[in-house]
């Protein structure tokens, strides 16, 4: 969660957003997006996808998981041992 913030607030740096124009745009509060940039855990996922979506990143957010290289292996694993299980 602090690397996702810290990549938060460079996004927001680069771009010049400050905290208030996020607060305004997300209608979060100050303290809230402080608490984003620090990668803090018990704010809301959904704060974080609101931030995100301000920064043009709502996309990035889909990509999580999506190129599941283990899991792709341990269910081809499973999908091969049943194939050989069936076989004389």
């Amino acid at each position: 969660m602090e690397q996702l913030g810290e990549n938060i607030k460079l996004a927001c740096k680069r771009r010049g957003y400050t905290q208030v124009l996020i607060s305004e745009r997300t209608g979060l509060s100050r303290l809230t997006i402080r608490k984003i940039e620090k990668g803090d855990p018990s704010v809301s996922i959904g704060h974080y996808l609101a931030v995100l979506s301000v920064l043009g990143l709502a996309e990035d957010f889909a990509r999580v998981a999506a190129d599941d290289e283990l899991g792709r292996k341990l269910q081809d694993i499973k999908l091969m041992s049943k194939k050989s299980g069936t076989q004389p």
